[in-house]
């Protein structure tokens, strides 16, 4: 059975990138505003492509009209 979740984690452990692909609707807010970290996929749901790059600011999470990204950072709850 397939993830409902991605989950990338950056090589220092810090932040982690939690993509639902059921809830993504494909709108490419978050890769509009992250395109470092964020872009669409073949089937047009978000995915970090490099997240390595990812600060932890959390605006392609707020401004998900989906709840489909949320963005763990080591120390905050």
């Amino acid at each position: 059975m397939a993830a409902m979740a991605e989950t990338v984690s950056s090589s220092t452990k810090k932040k982690a990138i939690v993509i639902n692909k059921n809830w993504c609707k494909g709108c490419g807010i978050c890769a509009s505003l992250c395109s470092r970290v964020l872009a669409m996929d073949s089937t047009g749901k978000a995915v970090a492509v490099n997240p390595y790059l990812c600060t932890g600011c959390r605006v392609c999470e707020s401004h998900c009209p989906d709840f489909a990204i949320s963005i763990g950072v080591e120390g905050i709850e």
